[in-house]
């Protein structure tokens, strides 16, 4: 009996998942594009600059790697090469190639890709929410958050809260927003920020423009003909914001 409990013991250590240190499950975010729009670069510029892979969704333990852009998610099987080192295979569709570096995992760069830096975020979205909004929620907070006060536009005097989750209070005639991070949404507005305002399941397309304690928003000139897609450019103002 204390042979067969020495032996289960044994194949129980032989199956213990990896050391902590170099455990890559979880939630990673582009916390670097976070970090540029928040200092001043536009949110477009960001973007392109830190990589438009916003989100990991990281299991070891079932091998499965889900990668977030601002329109799309990918699934790839995570195959570990070396004690810091992975490969994303997506089904013979191409790979990614990911290094743990501290507190930091890296996607190497890649034809037309640039490197990108990923960070455990402060907090996670709630399960079963959309993918990508742990990013989403982290930027919001970070970029939008807090206190604005309406200065210009109508509406002048009020408070206006934007929370992580993409409620807006304050700001009249809607109740949601959402950046406009990739795809149409954002090239529609041909370099310029763009954001979703709206209240119920309506929403209309605003360019903005961030600059330090102050938060311009413009109503759309749509430059299109009515076949084509959308082409944003700033109309008037509609509201001018500053951070409290």
């Amino acid at each position: 009996m204390r042979s067969l409990l020495i032996l289960g013991l044994l194949l129980l250590g032989g199956c213990t998942s990896m050391p902590a240190e170099t455990d890559i499950s979880g939630i990673w975010i582009n916390q670097a594009a976070i970090d540029a729009a928040v200092q001043g670069q536009s949110l477009h510029e960001s973007l392109n600059t830190h990589g438009r892979n916003l989100e990991w969704d990281i299991n070891t333990h079932t091998g499965k790697a889900q990668v977030s852009s601002g329109f799309e998610m990918g699934e790839g099987q995570l195959l570990q090469t070396s004690p810091n080192a992975w490969t994303v295979d997506y089904n013979g569709y191409g790979t990614d190639e990911l290094r743990l570096d501290g507190k930091r995992l890296t996607q190497l760069a890649k034809e037309y890709v640039p490197q990108q830096v990923f960070s455990r975020p402060s907090k996670t979205a709630k399960t079963g929410t959309r993918w990508g909004n742990t990013f989403r929620n982290a930027l919001n907070a970070a970029y939008l958050g807090g206190q604005w006060k309406i200065i210009g536009g109508h509406g002048t005097g009020q408070i206006v809260e934007f929370t992580e989750d993409g409620h807006v209070s304050g700001l009249p005639g809607t109740d949601r927003f959402e950046l406009c991070l990739d795809g149409d949404c954002a090239n529609q507005g041909a370099g310029n920020d763009t954001l979703y305002l709206g209240t119920g399941e309506l929403s209309d397309t605003w360019i903005f423009v961030r600059k330090g304690k102050q938060l311009e928003i413009f109503q759309t000139i749509n430059q299109s003909r009515p076949d084509e897609i959308p082409h944003f450019t700033p109309g008037p103002r509609q509201w001018l914001l500053e951070k409290q």
